[in-house]
């Protein structure tokens, strides 16, 4: 018996099918990736840790990661701690860098409860680094990136990254040009936290100003900067109360 395509329950019946069908193979792909992008979002996590307090391979002008298959090492090599961290208090924990910060501070609000804060203790050449991680809104999407700062809060490097910004704009957060510039800015007036502000206008394009907490903004890319000192304001005066006592 033929059968008549012309119907509209035909329509409706082939259409649910496909979806199934296109469902279920979606799902069985993402479950068999799911240890794979597990696994390169690892690598990705330690690479740009390291990138912040220096470990990397860049050259003049390039950003350059510490290469997969070495970076593991590379991360036992330099990373010599990793925290939780909540208010003063600081609990070591392995797996610290594992930490989804979206999802943990959606679980923080709705159980009402301090957020868990994860802390990274490096050390190269002798000098120890330490590497916050920070989260926040760009222009499109989310953005986020990583903070090395010295035992007296003072930034030795950081590392920048984009869901979606606007390419050659505010994509630019993670050129070197850019993260550079943040390199020996402060972020306490004394006592007094002040984060570091993407200015516009902030006449000081070499960026030798190290105490004013602002570096220049990049041109078009307004929201976006605005975002990132949203972000670095808010990210790292949480870990403040611990960070002084790095300096008594």
């Amino acid at each position: 018996m033929a059968i008549n395509t012309d119907k509209n329950s035909y329509t409706v019946l082939f259409a649910t099918g496909m979806v199934v069908i296109v469902g279920a193979l979606l799902a069985f792909v993402a479950s068999s990736l799911r240890e794979k992008i597990s696994e390169n979002k690892r690598i990705e996590k330690q690479q740009n840790i390291l990138y912040a307090m220096g470990v990397n391979e860049n050259e003049e002008g390039s950003v350059s990661f510490v290469s997969k298959k070495s970076v593991a090492g590379e991360f036992s090599k330099y990373i010599t701690k990793q925290f939780v961290i909540t208010g003063t208090t600081a609990v070591e924990d392995n797996n610290a860098y594992l930490i989804d910060l979206k999802k943990e501070e959606a679980a923080s609000k709705a159980e009402k409860r301090a957020r868990k804060l994860p802390l990274f203790i490096g050390n190269k050449d002798n000098k120890d680094f330490y590497i916050v991680p920070v989260r926040g809104k760009g222009l499109w999407d989310a953005i986020w990136g990583y903070v090395a700062l010295d035992n007296q809060l003072v930034v030795q490097g950081v590392f920048f990254d984009h869901a979606g910004e606007t390419p050659g704009l505010g994509s630019n957060i993670k050129e070197r040009f850019f993260m550079d510039d943040f390199k020996g800015e402060h972020i306490l007036d004394g006592n007094t936290f002040k984060g570091i502000t993407v200015a516009k206008g902030n006449a000081d394009p070499k960026n030798l100003r190290k105490t004013d907490f602002a570096v220049d903004a990049i041109a078009g890319a307004t929201i976006t900067g605005n975002g990132l000192s949203a972000m670095l304001k808010k990210d790292l005066q949480m870990y403040i109360p611990y960070l002084k006592t790095l300096k008594q």
